[in-house]
């Protein structure tokens, strides 16, 4: 029986890596997915498959397609597609570390490691600004609900996840008063409580799931990352499928009213890509649907 990468609705861990690979050229990728199958185990390391993957199996994943790039007033949003996603978790960064030599090992020389990103949580789950994050998230039987595959497509217990690294400009955030910042996520900072007087723009009301039609619910996992001269959020929300995400995506760049996310006068995404997520088959990555 198929289950689903647990650590999809766990909650974040202390620290996580994240790792993003291609394909090297020429490589046949099978013997770097039956290796991963041995060292992914869905809880400390959850992976994911880019379209570009399964097109190089001869595969078509239902659902998965590429990251759309949006342009709008002012900002750009763009698409930087990958073969495989792998998200590190534990509560020891040296550990993570070592599992991430682990993991790169196994996939070694069909894949190569383009993109590291180390994060941690912050606080009790706040993103770097001091706001909560995921406070909409849906619990129990609505985020399996919201968050895994179901249906007749062979792909049950599988995700779609969207994956966005978020560079904050923490200058133009503190130089605005505590209102201007409140009024744009649309929660007071101090007691996460929504602001129901807060613009059209607050980030809140741009991506209020329900809103939607029909309505878009995913289960967020983002975390806060640090580099020496950076820092921001690493944004990850886990779909049944992707329709959801993009429909707040679009809304938050404007696309459909013409206002933009207020988010965007201190933050900007410089990554954007989708994967799918297996489902797990007697403890291993059910990779059936890539014909593994």
């Amino acid at each position: 029986m198929s289950s689903f990468q647990s650590g999809i609705l766990l909650p974040i861990p202390a620290h996580a890596r994240y790792l993003t690979y291609s394909l090297s050229p020429g490589a046949d990728p099978r013997t770097g997915l039956r290796a991963l199958r041995g060292v992914a185990d869905g809880e400390r390391v959850v992976a994911g498959v880019g379209e570009s993957l399964a097109a190089a199996l001869g595969r078509e994943i239902e659902g998965l397609r590429a990251f759309p790039s949006f342009t709008a007033t002012g900002l750009e949003i763009p698409s930087t597609p990958s073969a495989l996603w792998i998200w590190v978790r534990g509560a020891d960064r040296g550990e993570l570390f070592h599992r991430s030599q682990h993991v790169d090992r196994a996939l070694a020389p069909a894949f190569r490691l383009t993109h590291v990103v180390d994060a941690f949580r912050h606080g009790t789950g706040r993103d770097l600004t001091g706001y909560e994050d995921g406070t909409e998230n849906p619990k129990g039987a609505k985020a399996r609900l919201a968050a895994l595959a179901h249906g007749s497509r062979g792909l049950e217990g599988s995700s779609f996840a969207a994956v966005q690294q978020w560079v904050h400009d923490f200058r133009r955030f503190d130089a605005m008063a505590p209102r201007q910042r409140d009024n744009a996520i649309g929660r007071r900072r101090s007691s996460n409580a929504e602001i129901a007087s807060a613009p059209p723009s607050a980030h809140v009301k741009r991506t209020a799931q329900e809103s939607f039609e029909p309505e878009a619910f995913v289960v967020r996992r983002s975390m806060p990352w640090a580099d020496a001269m950076r820092a921001g959020l690493m944004f990850v929300a886990f779909g049944a499928a992707l329709d959801a995400f993009e429909a707040q995506l679009r809304r938050m760049a404007g696309l459909d009213d013409g206002i933009t996310d207020a988010l965007f006068k201190f933050t900007r995404p410089v990554t954007g890509a989708y994967f799918w997520c297996p489902a797990m088959r007697q403890g291993r990555l059910d990779l059936g649907p890539l014909g593994l």
